[in-house]
């Protein structure tokens, strides 16, 4: 792959990621808005809670969910639809991306 088609690829894929984790804030806490000062960790600390473990285990544990769907489809040496490899990888970025998050709230805490 030539390096204007990778660069395409990566900005691409930057800019799908950042539009899903932005646009899904009221999913991952109750009443979250663009203009409100809502916990958007609301939901990963909850699950914590009940898994009794720390956000960034429980959020990891989300991670993996996804991490090991993509390990199926690779080992399934089958073709997918681009749209199903662009949805688990996708996921797995934001994931990581929350997880940044969570650890650098705890840095500052």
């Amino acid at each position: 792959m030539d390096r204007v088609t990778f660069d395409k690829v990566v900005s691409d894929q930057l800019s799908r990621s950042e539009l899903l984790l932005t646009s899904k804030g009221h999913e991952y806490a109750e009443k979250a808005e663009a203009d409100t000062a809502v916990d958007r960790l609301e939901h990963f600390k909850k699950a914590a809670v009940l898994q009794g473990e720390t956000t960034e285990q429980a959020t990891f544990g989300m991670l993996a969910k996804h991490l090991v769907s993509i390990a199926d489809m690779v080992g399934a040496r089958k073709a997918y639809p681009q749209e199903a490899w662009d949805e688990k990888i996708t996921d797995s970025i934001n994931y990581l991306l929350i997880l940044r998050a969570v650890v650098a709230e705890g840095r500052i805490a």
